[in-house]
């Protein structure tokens, strides 16, 4: 379950790592909002390297936890982004 947990963790932060650097590429990550970006990268960070030490320390309960609390939310996006790619709604 916590490999699953942390793909879906690691996956997640990949897509923000992409749009961190295609940002700075095309300069819409500025002095402006760096801070912000820094912010969410930390906390991406915390939590994968976090539950990684959690699991290695034999605390799977709070590894899966803490994976969990972004593998959820992140689910759900995912599934609302590809239900409106494919479902093709109008909004009027």
């Amino acid at each position: 379950m916590f490999k699953i947990l942390w793909g879906i963790d690691a996956l997640t932060a990949l897509i923000f790592v992409v749009f961190f650097i295609i940002g700075i590429a095309d300069g819409t990550v500025s002095s402006f909002n760096i801070m912000l970006w820094l912010l969410i990268l930390g906390i991406l960070a915390a939590v994968l390297i976090g539950s990684l030490w959690l699991q290695r320390a034999g605390r799977s309960r709070f590894a899966n936890s803490l994976a969990l609390a972004l593998a959820v939310p992140s689910t759900l996006t995912g599934l609302f982004f590809l239900l409106l790619i494919v479902l093709h709604p109008k909004w009027n």
